[in-house]
């Protein structure tokens, strides 16, 4: 019994040191000077489990995802202010819009591998001060690579997004199938950190967990 609460504390101990190593190691290590003013804005927004990334609407971006009007995105509405954008595991994400509709298979799931999906939601303007939300300061080339990045990680069929039907949290979003697999050790905020690296953003070496993201941000830019 000593031997199995050792063998648990070191076990603890060592997923809190490469927490740690993952929070304060820069990916990419070396910083790389963009030239160029960092004058497009975007949006990390986050929740005690999950991130998201939130592009300001504008004639490019409408005309970038144009395709997810007709699966219910409005990106032409004219008072669409930003297009938000999330990758996860189809389960968890999709059987799991508030933490009252919890379940044990798809929190199983999150921790197996499971396919995943894109979800995509399209909204106001957020308050400066609103909790969960970091903004960021990217290139103009960084922005483009971001964009392309967001694109890449939809599953096509052909040159075709894939809709989820049937699936959404209200009514203004959906889900698509997306590119990859996941996994809780490297899902959803990982995703949004390797966004962020091509947007030129560092973020730490392995961010699981919103804060450590958010943190790896703000330590290493």
């Amino acid at each position: 019994m000593r031997g199995f609460i050792r063998w648990i504390g070191g076990a603890v101990l060592l997923i809190v040191v490469l927490l740690v190593l993952g929070t304060v190691v820069p990916r990419p290590f070396f910083a790389d000077d963009e030239n160029g003013a960092k004058d497009r804005e975007i949006l990390l927004l986050s929740n005690p489990i999950h991130t998201d990334i939130a592009l300001p609407v504008d004639d490019d971006l409408r005309r970038v995802f144009a395709e997810l009007q007709e699966d219910g995105i409005a990106v032409n509405h004219p008072a669409a202010a930003y297009l938000v954008f999330g990758w996860g595991g189809r389960s968890f994400y999709i059987q799991t819009p508030t933490w009252a509709d919890l379940k044990p298979m798809p929190v199983l799931r999150s921790f197996t591998l499971d396919s995943s999906v894109m979800h995509v939601d399209v909204t106001g303007d957020f308050p400066a001060d609103l909790a969960g939300v970091t903004r960021l300061h990217i290139s103009e080339a960084g922005y483009q690579r971001l964009v392309e990045g967001i694109r890449a990680s939809f599953a096509r069929n052909g040159d075709k997004v894939q809709h989820v039907p049937g699936v959404a949290y209200g009514l203004t979003d959906a889900f698509f199938e997306a590119d990859g697999w996941f996994n809780a050790l490297v899902g959803c905020n990982t995703w949004s950190a390797a966004m962020l690296r091509q947007a030129g953003i560092r973020t730490g070496w392995w961010t699981p967990l919103p804060p450590l993201l958010r943190w790896s941000v703000e330590l290493h830019n």
